[in-house]
């Protein structure tokens, strides 16, 4: 054999040794080594005691809710003075053939649809604003803002039915109404409701967009301004791309929020106004669980708010997830 076969055969069988090759006719060996147990077990243990802790708080009480709605359970079960019997769909039936039910579905949509829209206007227009005035006056709204978010929903609601007052309220003296009922009408009591659902929401959305609109790299927004494109052009062109996975937490946060309403509606308007033409959902089945005793009929309504909120999510992140868009 000559000396350079031998030097060849020598150096393959080092390679082969350290692993950087694989003699010809060999099978080829899988490197990825099976993983250690210890790294899927981890998050899980971490996690392990708040999923204890939701488990408690919100899993068992929704089993308990779609149990009930399936039961015949009012004041006289309650007491024990009947036996609960299996209804079965009965509860959903007689929900669904009641014409109120789809009254009070309709409004409560059309007004949660309002609120949401009118607080991702008024957070994100305020939001941007932050970003154009000094420290002094920033620091100012952003505690403002803070302030009104914190309010409770109870002592928020009474202030302003103090404001909107027909006697006292320094609303209508201002604005030469007289006398005039906010929470007489229909409309001007949602209207009423909704000034005050965004009142306290609305610091929820201009927080986080402004933090969004924060870490977007200012180079991006000074080419855009040197370019010529206008405040609203740089907005609908380059934050809302770039803000959308935010604006998408938010909106499903508003929907939540704003469908589920049941403190501003209650006491604002004594519990659904006049003959109940401002009743939502959640005002409709505390009427229907706690004031007429049909806790099972109750039940039934929130399950079927529970079930309508998780298809609107479901399908608001289905269609993100078309889009390319990473939550």
């Amino acid at each position: 054999m000559a000396p350079n076969s031998s030097l060849t055969a020598d150096r393959s069988r080092v390679r082969v040794r350290r692993g950087l090759s694989r003699p010809r006719g060999g099978s080829r060996k899988s490197n990825t080594a099976p993983r250690p147990l210890g790294s899927w077990t981890t998050p899980w243990l971490y996690l392990g005691p708040a999923l204890v802790v939701l488990g408690g708080l919100l899993v068992y009480p929704i089993y308990q809710l779609g149990l009930i709605s399936f039961f015949q359970y009012t004041q006289a079960q309650v007491s024990g003075g009947e036996p609960t019997t299996f209804e079965g769909f009965g509860n959903y039936s007689a929900l669904f053939s009641d014409s109120q039910f789809w009254q009070v579905l309709l409004a409560t949509v059309l007004f949660a649809g309002a609120c949401v829209v009118s607080t991702l206007a008024v957070g994100c227009a305020l939001a941007v604003l932050l970003t154009r005035v000094r420290a002094l006056p920033r620091l100012v709204l952003m505690l403002a803002a803070l302030g009104a978010w914190a309010t409770p929903a109870v002592t928020g609601s009474t202030v302003w039915l103090l404001l909107f007052d027909p006697d006292f309220g320094p609303v209508n003296r201002i604005l030469g109404l007289g006398d005039h009922s906010w929470t007489y009408g229909r409309l001007s009591a949602f209207f009423l409701v909704l000034l005050e659902v965004v009142w306290c929401s609305f610091p929820f959305v201009m927080v986080t967009v402004y933090a969004g609109i924060r870490a977007v790299p200012s180079e991006v927004l000074e080419a855009a301004a040197l370019d010529g494109a206008s405040q609203w052009r740089i907005w609908r062109s380059i934050l809302t791309p770039m803000l959308r996975p935010i604006l998408t937490v938010v909106t499903i946060q508003s929907v939540i929020w704003d469908f589920k309403v049941f403190t501003q509606i209650y006491v604002m308007t004594n519990g659904g106004g006049i003959a109940g033409q401002n009743l939502v959902l959640n005002v409709y089945a505390y009427q229907q669980a706690f004031a007429s005793s049909k806790y099972s009929l109750g039940s039934a309504i929130g399950v079927v708010m529970l079930l309508m909120l998780l298809a609107v999510t479901l399908v608001y992140l289905r269609l993100l997830r078309r889009q390319g868009e990473e939550l």
